[in-house]
């Protein structure tokens, strides 16, 4: 039987490059512990606050912990489109337009409060049994249905082709897809080119462990678990 003090609720800034499964794969090899998930994933090039639920005692935190919002530091890049709507897909379009900070400011307030969002293909949903990005990369593209999506939007810094944002978001909001809807309503194309998490429901960046520390093979993670009760009474 797992001790009370190897569970707990740890929260990692997760590197760049880095899959949000490596993170579980290295934390069970770490503490022995194969109850170990998280609430909420990370695509490989961001980076940001993973909340990881060590034991069996606190996965099951997993559903209430994946229904806060979220908030991201956001870069787009105007001018190229890709498949995947991020840094990591291929080049399918590209543009010479500029968009004036005038034509920004209107866009980007186009994304405030509930909006529908169309899921991307190359995303986890699943659509008829299928995740979306399986059958994407066989080249298929099938419709999908909107979601209502709740996202506060700040324009921090614009500056041809670099556009700085801060998004607060609640659960189910596809980042790199505002990216790609801010492109089309400017007629100049655009990609998520990076992603920094700072919050996660109320646990914040400044909280985190450098997740890089997981690759040392003797890393204790004991002195840096959260209990139950403290996960639960922090407001969220």
């Amino acid at each position: 039987m797992t001790s009370p003090n190897t569970e707990g609720i740890l929260l990692i800034d997760k590197p760049q490059g880095s899959t949000s499964f490596s993170l579980v794969r290295k934390l069970r090899k770490l503490t022995q512990i194969k109850k170990i998930g998280h609430a909420g994933t990370l695509d490989p090039f961001a980076t940001g606050v993973m909340v990881m639920l060590v034991g069996k005692n606190y996965t099951k935190l997993s559903d209430k912990l994946l229904l806060q919002d979220k908030e991201y530091l956001a870069s787009v890049s105007f001018g190229v489109t890709t498949d995947t709507y991020d840094c990591d897909g291929k080049v399918v379009a590209r543009s010479k337009k500029v968009p004036t900070l005038e034509e920004i400011i209107s866009a980007v307030g186009k994304f405030q409060g509930e909006i529908e969002q169309i899921p991307p293909m190359f995303s986890a949903k699943k659509v008829g049994g299928k995740k979306l990005y399986e059958l994407a990369r066989k080249g298929e593209e099938i419709e999908r249905k909107p979601a209502l999506v709740r996202v506060e939007t700040t324009l921090l810094s614009y500056e041809y082709p670099s556009l700085s944002l801060r998004i607060c978001c609640s659960k189910g909001t596809y980042i790199r897809s505002l990216a790609h809807e801010i492109g089309d309503l400017l007629s100049c194309g655009a990609h998520l080119s990076a992603l920094r998490r700072t919050r996660s429901g109320q646990f914040p960046l400044e909280a985190c462990i450098d997740g890089n520390l997981l690759d040392q093979p003797d890393f204790v993670i004991t002195p840096y678990l959260q209990p139950f009760a403290d996960a639960l009474l922090c407001p969220a």
